[in-house]
């Protein structure tokens, strides 16, 4: 292949099957859960944040799209074995599609600020508000479209306060993880 054929393509046949083994160890990680009232602590986001620590910004992002496209065609991908578009739809639909604006945040963060240590976590802990804020949002507004009113604080108080310990640390294991995959991958 000439160099000239090589600079058109967007995206290197390692680079597609590192998206596509992390859009299976998202979706293998959502099916590792343990009922926790109205949101089931799984092991989603940490596959979200080792994705985007692995692959970076822009895969990163595209391993997340799959797996979300994946589960919203109706493949079991989601948690409790569960696909289609009513699971994004529904009331906790939300914290799955606020992955993408993690993964949005981190690739133009990182574009921004690099990849130093302190950006990355900071750009990960801002991606991880954002994604709790979306899917808080969408749980209120799935949860009130019923007889009862839910307010934005009670469904904080359901949704995320439970969940940020967990995924600090999931976040800390996956630095971890991600940098002796990269040490050993080459990436």
């Amino acid at each position: 292949m000439t160099e000239q054929n090589t600079a058109k393509r967007s995206f290197s046949t390692k680079e597609i099957v590192l998206t596509a083994l992390f859009t299976a160890i998202t979706a293998v990680c959502a099916w590792i859960s343990v009922p926790f009232g109205a949101i089931s602590f799984t092991m989603q986001t940490f596959a979200i944040f080792c994705a985007l620590l692995t692959l970076g910004g822009k895969n990163g992002l595209f391993s997340c799209l799959a797996y979300i496209l994946l589960g919203a065609i109706g493949l079991p991908v989601f948690n409790g074995f569960k696909g289609g578009a009513g699971v994004l739809l529904g009331p906790t639909g939300g914290y799955i599609l606020g992955f993408i604006f993690m993964a949005l945040i981190y690739w133009a963060g990182t574009k921004l600020f690099g990849e130093k240590l302190l950006a990355r976590i900071a750009l990960l802990i801002v991606g991880l508000l954002v994604c709790y804020a979306f899917g808080t949002l969408w749980f209120v507004y799935g949860y009130s479209n019923g007889e009862s009113v839910m307010s934005f604080k009670k469904a904080a108080e359901i949704c995320v306060f439970p969940f940020v310990p967990f995924d600090l640390l999931k976040m800390v294991l996956a630095f971890v993880i991600s940098y002796r995959i990269r040490k050993h991958v080459k990436l």
